[in-house]
């Protein structure tokens, strides 16, 4: 098994989503390597991966171990994740070009690359307009600010292309502030960005709900803390327990056919006062903190689910 990620050395070991998966898979016996997207490559036989086997261990600051450091064909691996943290770059789109030279018949790609291509984080969700909130992608400040007055003079910008938080601004009507940010988020535009009507729900927090094949995994609420309107544990959000609603199944039935034929199988939903905000397919985040608040182990549940689909 190979896991393409973001350096092995920097990951936060409580928190991080890859790294739990990564001693679930040791743990049933897969051998288990590693390598960042910059250290993929092709020729005419197909795709390799400059990695290294690693062992990992829950031991802050003594969590891995390496050895074997070699040029491997994608070929030798039964699954290889895709777990590398936005930007969405063109080296990241690259990336995914090089892993859609797997052979799927022999090897399982987490999340499928052309369906990493297709599903922008942000963009994507309006393919489910009963799901989301009123929203737009532009670069126009005038139609920005056309959209404001629709929806109440309060909104949310984003950058198409981040993650965590980062880039997020609320857009108030009057805000002497408002022609700077419009300027700032949209490069003058030159850059789209995603435009959404502000929920007051977003005070009490944002909802991400895991899922597997289209199928609820468990969820939790990201709290604001302080002064700071956004709820990402990127940014200090404080995870709380909570359910998956009925408004929360609806919003997946509206997807998981969607999410299936693009083959992405692990996704994070971001859900807002009922609302599809933003739709994770890079590497959703949340396992061990939905494990820890609800004494589950989804690590498990998901790779029943992938050794299944490697027997078949």
């Amino acid at each position: 098994m190979l896991f393409v990620m973001d350096p092995i050395g920097s990951i936060n070991i409580k928190k991080d989503t890859t790294f739990a998966f990564m001693l679930e898979a040791q743990r049933r016996g897969w051998g288990v390597s590693w390598c960042t997207a910059g250290e993929l490559g092709a020729d005419a036989r197909g795709g390799w991966a400059v990695c290294s086997k690693v062992r990992v261990e829950r031991v802050v600051g003594e969590h891995y171990s390496e050895r074997e450091r070699a040029k491997r064909p994608l070929s030798d691996f039964r699954v290889v994740w895709m777990r590398t943290d936005p930007p969405f770059t063109m080296d990241y789109y690259y990336a995914t070009l090089l892993l859609d030279l797997v052979d799927p018949s022999r090897t399982l790609v987490l999340n499928r690359p052309a369906g990493l291509r297709a599903a922008n984080e942000k963009a994507f969700i309006l393919q489910f307009p009963s799901a989301m909130p009123p929203s737009i992608v532009t670069r126009s400040r005038a139609e920005i600010r056309e959209f404001l007055a629709s929806v109440g003079g309060v909104g949310v910008i984003k950058p198409l292309d981040r993650m965590g938080g980062s880039g997020i601004f609320v857009l108030r009507d009057g805000d002497p502030n408002l022609a700077s940010i419009l300027e700032t988020s949209t490069a003058n535009e030159r850059e789209l960005v995603m435009v959404q009507q502000y929920l007051p729900k977003a005070s009490e927090g944002d909802k991400r709900v895991l899922l597997l094949d289209g199928e609820p995994l468990g969820a939790i609420l990201r709290v604001p803390q302080g002064s700071d309107f956004r709820g990402n544990m990127a940014v200090g959000g404080q995870a709380v327990a909570v359910d998956v609603t009925d408004r929360d199944r609806e919003i997946i039935a509206v997807v998981r056919d969607r999410l299936r034929a693009a083959g992405l199988y692990f996704v994070g939903l971001d859900v807002i006062g009922g609302y599809l905000t933003e739709l994770n397919v890079t590497s959703p985040t949340g396992v061990q903190e939905i494990n820890r608040l609800h004494g589950l182990a989804i690590e498990q549940r998901v790779f029943d689910w992938v050794d299944a689909r490697v027997a078949s």
